[in-house]
């Protein structure tokens, strides 16, 4: 059993759709509403120039500000569907075609032809796969910018270096958590052919904070994929500092489905916990290299930190 840790001195409030917490100079706000409204759907739909998800939470957000520094990052729906692709999609987009596409053609093909089967393109003018590789976004910056600000960039994590990393044992030690939230921010069933969804969630613990944003995309009998937006601060870092984790993987659809539990039970095939340790328990060949064969350039581990203090005047 671990020793006890000390709970540092905190606020907690709360409005009817809002949590917050200060904490060490941090202040946090988790803000969760109903579905947008049509209203809501239509202003947003037109901001961005393509369909809404089925589900949009266009109100929620997750934000924290270190207040000594200034750095402030945010997740929200609106970002996060800013970095959906429109227009034709191109080399790197890992645009995905339905698995029964070729299926469809070949039925309406006569089979004694020597013609090969024309070339399917997408007809829409986005992503309908909602994929993304979102990580996040600062209130000075667009969120595929990937910068803090003029004075606070994202630099590459020193792998040497121990607290340029997340770690994992004091993650899963039994400390109390002291503010929970989960902030969905879209889901969509791909009109009826899988399932693609956006969720952040964050936890504050004694030691530090840590965030998982996590994307999830299930195309049925084609592929799966995730894409994890991890952020962690722990209080006593010094420097001052937040690391950030932007990982990717995916697989094709079989390859998931064989490591069921029980062949009988598709149940988990729904369950983006399942199915992000799947794809992240595969060798890294498969899920980070090979992957669906879509050469999505979300296929990655990419480690950053931003110094938000610096030892020294």
């Amino acid at each position: 059993m671990s020793s006890a840790v000390a709970v540092p001195q905190h606020k907690l409030s709360e409005t009817p759709n809002s949590r917050t917490i200060e904490i060490n100079d941090w202040v946090i706000i988790a803000s969760t509403n109903p579905i947008s409204s049509a209203t809501e759907c239509d202003a947003l739909q037109a901001s961005l120039g393509f369909p809404l998800p089925e589900m949009t939470f266009g109100s929620n957000y997750l934000s924290l500000e270190h207040q000594p520094s200034g750095w402030k990052m945010m997740f929200d729906t609106h970002n996060a569907l800013k970095c959906v692709t429109k227009g034709e999609l191109r080399e790197g987009d890992g645009g995905v075609k339905v698995g029964y596409a070729d299926a469809w053609l070949k039925s309406r093909t006569d089979p004694g032809t020597n013609l090969p089967l024309p070339v399917t393109v997408a007809a829409k003018h986005y992503d309908w796969t909602y994929t993304m590789t979102y990580p996040g976004h600062h209130s000075d910056s667009a969120p595929d910018i990937e910068s803090p600000s003029p004075s606070i960039q994202w630099m590459d994590a020193n792998e040497d270096n121990p607290s340029h990393s997340i770690p994992l044992s004091e993650l899963t030690r039994p400390d109390p958590i002291l503010f929970y939230a989960e902030i969905p921010l879209f889901e969509d069933e791909l009109h009826d052919n899988g399932s693609s969804n956006l969720l952040v969630r964050i936890r504050v613990m004694p030691t530090c904070i840590f965030i998982l944003s996590r994307f999830t995309l299930r195309v049925d009998n084609v592929l799966f994929r995730t894409h994890d937006t991890r952020i962690y601060h722990s209080f006593t870092s010094r420097p001052s500092l937040v690391v950030r984790q932007l990982s990717g993987w995916e697989a094709p659809y079989d390859g998931v489905k064989r490591r069921l539990p029980s062949r009988n039970d598709l149940t988990p095939l729904t369950d983006a916990n399942f199915i992000a340790k799947v794809l992240t328990e595969l060798p890294v060949t498969e899920s980070q290299q090979i992957g669906a064969r879509t050469r999505w350039r979300g296929l990655r581990t990419k480690v950053e930190i931003a110094v938000l203090e610096r030892d020294g005047p």
